[in-house]
């Protein structure tokens, strides 16, 4: 069957199950509109899962279900009376009122500033530049690389984008095809220290904002960028150590040393040129907005949201900037902003009709879940999170799914730990990308450069998932309750 006809029968198959599912009977401890946003749930996974249309297709789609189905919907606190069409569309476009769609839509932007004035290129070259020409020595290289970028680019797909062309010049440099084992090694450790660092810093994944949308809303309480780095740099940090390991034992180069690498690297250096004002300026503004970052409630009071947005504007200032408007509006994906809004805000609707409360209620209670300690209850979610995540192309989408239930849940049941650690800790594991081309964004863009193949990246992403899955449940059983974050 023809890809086209496939897509059109996945999309087909998702408007068969939202009828479905609206038509079945109705729990009595389930409001209407509960049940028919679980139905608009159920036709987006779907739609995300098979890819039947693209991302913004799907937002475009799911606001025009959720203004008409709910609208039509009893009202959760008068059921006499329609929600309403109108009302119903307020809640359909209210995630782009929600201050981590700003702080995406501005990360995008810093993101956009790096591409277009090669800083971030600038920046993965000197690094590399001082690791040397040994394999080994240019893994750990990669691997910093995808750390400090990780810093100042908020876009797990940029990073990836600034660094794998450089490995694979550096492989071409030496006179080997770009899908010879050093090509694997260099470009799967490259993805898989992008994936590491999504974990490991507030600002370094889309998602991320996706989860602290729903968590602000429903806890009332923010995470800072510096109480977060606190809770997974960790983490992250002990993960960079493992994939070193993992990867130098189990995908061999064909040499030790790349002689032609250095080379290259000092050629493409000079290309670039003496550091431009405009680079200067933008190394300036990103370590300021960094500062900030670190140090919010601590020595100051502004949000993460705030300083990034005026960062941003301060970048599109004429003479102090970067970029102007024309340059930036090329480079921004701009419905990947939609897309996050609108999971945002159906995450919301599912939260707010109860109907994630009442998903949480028949899944979790069917598992047993509340009677088990809590390192249990955590080891089960974080390997039901895993395991879903083979059949989401995007992270964003999983956390657009999953944390609202687990937000139910944790506020629902009685887990005696903080229910903001409990829903972070699985937040934690969303960005665990490490198994298939398809599992992150910039595994996608690795893997279409034929680098590698699909057992390359399993052979890696096995043992990192494994071992990720295990620090998850050390972490939890010891430092993140040392912390506070349990």
């Amino acid at each position: 069957m023809k890809k086209s006809k496939l897509k059109m029968v996945w999309l087909i198959f998702a408007f068969i199950v939202l009828m479905v599912i609206m038509l079945l009977p109705n729990p009595a401890d389930l409001p209407v509109a509960g049940q028919r946003a679980l139905a608009i749930l159920a036709f987006a996974v779907i739609l995300w899962v098979t890819e039947a249309v693209s991302y913004p297709v799907s937002a475009a789609m799911i606001i025009g279900l959720v203004g008409l189905l709910l609208g039509m919907s009893p009202s959760i606190d008068h059921p006499s009376a329609r929600i309403g069409t109108s009302e119903a569309l307020k809640m359909a476009l209210s995630g782009f009122s929600n201050p981590a769609v700003a702080l995406v839509a501005a990360a995008l932007f810093l993101a956009a500033a790096m591409q277009a004035t090669s800083l971030d290129k600038r920046l993965a070259l000197w690094i590399l530049s001082r690791v040397g020409t040994k394999t080994r020595n240019i893994v750990i290289g990669t691997i910093v690389v995808s750390i400090v970028l990780a810093f100042f680019v908020p876009s797990a797909t940029a990073r990836a984008g600034a660094v794998i062309p450089m490995l694979l010049g550096m492989v071409a440099a030496f006179g080997l095809p770009k899908d010879s084992r050093l090509s694997a090694l260099l470009v799967i450790t490259a993805v898989q220290a992008v994936s590491i660092w999504n974990v490991g810093i507030k600002t370094a994944a889309a998602q991320n904002m996706v989860a602290l949308g729903f968590m602000e809303k429903e806890f009332g309480a923010s995470i800072s960028w510096s109480s977060w780095f606190l809770y997974a740099a960790p983490w992250s940090a002990l993960m960079s150590i493992v994939l070193y390991f993992v990867m130098i034992h189990l995908i061999k180069p064909e040499t030790k040393v790349i002689e032609g690498g250095q080379a290259l690297i000092s050629s493409q250096l000079k290309d670039l040129g003496p550091l431009q004002p405009v680079e200067k300026r933008l190394i300036i503004i990103s370590t300021v907005l960094l500062l900030f970052w670190a140090t919010e409630e601590r020595l100051h009071s502004f949000d993460t949201t705030t300083v990034t947005l005026i960062a941003v504007a301060v970048l599109l200032t004429p003479k102090i900037g970067v970029l102007d408007w024309k340059s930036v509006e090329k480079l921004i994906p701009w419905g990947t902003i939609i897309v996050f809004a609108v999971g945002i805000a159906l995450g919301t609707i599912l939260l707010d009709t109860k109907g994630a409360q009442w998903l949480s209620n028949k899944v979790f209670e069917v598992m047993g879940l509340e009677k088990m300690p809590i390192l249990i209850i955590i080891a089960i979610i974080s390997l039901f999170n895993i395991l879903i995540h083979l059949g989401f192309a995007s992270a964003t989408s999983l956390s657009s799914a999953l944390i609202p239930i687990l937000i139910a849940f944790a506020t629902t049941a009685d887990l005696n730990v903080n229910p903001i650690g409990f829903v972070l800790i699985q937040q934690f594991v969303v960005s665990f990308g490490f198994l298939l081309p398809v599992s992150a964004p910039q595994n996608m863009l690795a893997y279409g450069t034929g680098a590698f193949n699909v057992k390359d990246l399993l052979k890696s992403g096995v043992p990192l998932t494994v071992i990720g899955y295990l620090l998850i449940l050390l972490f939890s059983a010891t430092y993140w309750k040392w912390v506070g974050l349990l």
